[in-house]
């Protein structure tokens, strides 16, 4: 018995022996993985100032997700404080992280993930926005540029043990592996209540809901986070609360199911500014998309 009790002691050390040498290996390469320099052949976007531009840029900047990590002054936001994870937004003002950025690291960092300096763009979801169009993309920037300076602090990203450990093996991807580099940027696409002009609104929820919008525990996020919806159409996705697109519309307003119970998670600071025409294509859009099972990103 005496010598039953010795072999398990031993292989219940062992393994934790091994755990230990394992989450040391991983927490040390997500250090690599978080400085490596990550290659893209960039191609600059022009600056625009005209008036129209700044216009359609505020209005990206307030509904497509930047004033939730950012703050609507773009001075930065602490926008993730829960306990071990901390995830704060830096300020991109003139005074702040982009203020020595020439129009190619505008670039590089939304179309890409990948900061000035080559290295990953930490929780920064541009698979959401790689495919701006480009005059989507300089009138957002152009947005950007002309916010007051602010003197806000550096990103914060500061990660659990577990997750930061599972981002060291490859297990949760940085948005710049997410994204193909290679594509083309996005063509320009009439604005209209349609399915094809709601693909490119869709490109919003890339980050939390997949990139087939089926859903599933949003990687790095909180234990408590609920599982991201599944959007696409079919019996038990949560598109079958929406009977049409005034309901869905009145969702992405309130933040509120139909039955008036509140939706936890979802960034309606900024979906409740996203404009009737948008909305009512992103409706349309979610209703034509392939069904797939919940959690199947």
């Amino acid at each position: 018995m005496k010598r039953w009790i010795k072999w398990t002691v031993g292989a219940v050390v062992g393994i934790l022996v091994v755990a230990c040498a394992a989450a040391a290996v991983g927490w040390n390469m997500a250090s690599s993985r978080m400085t490596r320099q990550v290659k893209v052949d960039v191609k600059p976007v022009a600056y625009v100032e005209d008036a129209q531009s700044l216009e359609r840029g505020k209005y990206l900047f307030e509904s497509r997700g930047c004033v939730d990590c950012h703050g609507a002054n773009g001075g930065g936001r602490t926008f993730v404080d829960d306990g071990a994870l901390k995830i704060a937004g830096p300020d991109i003002t003139k005074g702040g992280a982009t203020a020595q950025y020439q129009p190619v690291d505008w670039v590089r960092a939304i179309r890409h993930g990948v900061k000035k300096n080559g290295t990953p763009a930490m929780i920064m979801p541009s698979e959401d926005y790689n495919r701006f169009t480009d005059a989507d993309l300089a009138s957002l920037v152009a947005y950007v540029r002309s916010l007051p300076p602010q003197k806000g602090a550096a990103a914060v990203v500061q990660l659990p043990p577990p997750v930061r450990i599972l981002y060291g093996f490859g297990a949760i991807k940085d948005a710049a592996e997410k994204i193909d580099h290679t594509l083309p940027p996005q063509q320009p696409i009439p604005a209209a209540v349609d399915a094809k002009h709601g693909a490119y609104v869709a490109n919003m929820c890339i980050g939390c809901h997949g990139e087939h919008l089926s859903g599933g525990k949003i990687p790095g996020g909180p234990p408590h986070w609920p599982a991201a919806a599944n959007l696409t159409p079919g019996d038990g996705t949560v598109m079958t609360r929406y009977k049409d697109a005034a309901a869905f519309q009145a969702m992405l307003k309130s933040g509120k199911r139909p039955d008036g119970t509140k939706i936890e998670v979802m960034p309606f600071e900024s979906l409740s500014k996203m404009n009737d025409l948008d909305a009512q294509a992103l409706y349309a859009y979610l209703k034509t998309v392939p069904p797939r099972p919940a959690g199947g990103r």
